[in-house]
């Protein structure tokens, strides 16, 4: 009986060592996020794409179909959006955060671009893939559009 008891308490813990965790990383992936949209509205590309995976493997899927790298990807941008107010104002709404394993998280949301009226609004709906490498949270895979 003591077994039991034992066990059942072990497996109570290590279920709320686990819920706590996956709490703590979709905290810490929402924190990241919002540095992102931060980065942007100062205009600053390069702290925007910090928290890309610095990698040729990085795929970015858009309109323009799919392309590998963080530098590609951040020439992509620096291509679309020459200065702030093309920039405008970025916000993210993240519709669903599910931690895949203790490595992967994949996020769905919209995004929304306030721009000037001349430039007009911009609007759209993303998937990301994160993955925790080497005890950091980077974006592998990002599907925009």
């Amino acid at each position: 009986m003591r077994f039991i008891l034992f066990i059942s308490i072990l497996f109570f813990l290590f279920s709320c060592k686990t819920e706590l965790k996956k709490e703590t990383t979709i905290e810490e992936i929402k924190s990241l996020m919002l540095k992102q949209e931060k980065c942007w509205n100062k205009g600053d590309l390069h702290c925007f794409m910090d928290s890309y995976w610095k990698s040729d493997s990085l795929s970015f899927i858009g309109k323009g179909g799919v392309n590998y790298g963080w530098q590609t990807t951040l020439d992509n941008y620096t291509k679309a959006y020459k200065n702030k107010s093309e920039m405008g104002t970025l916000s993210f709404e993240n519709l669903s955060i599910k931690q895949l394993s203790s490595t992967y998280v994949y996020v769905v949301g919209k995004w929304l671009l306030k721009r000037e009226e001349t430039l007009g609004d911009l609007s759209g709906h993303y998937s990301l893939i994160w993955k925790n490498i080497n005890s950091r949270w980077v974006i592998i895979s990002d599907h925009s559009s």
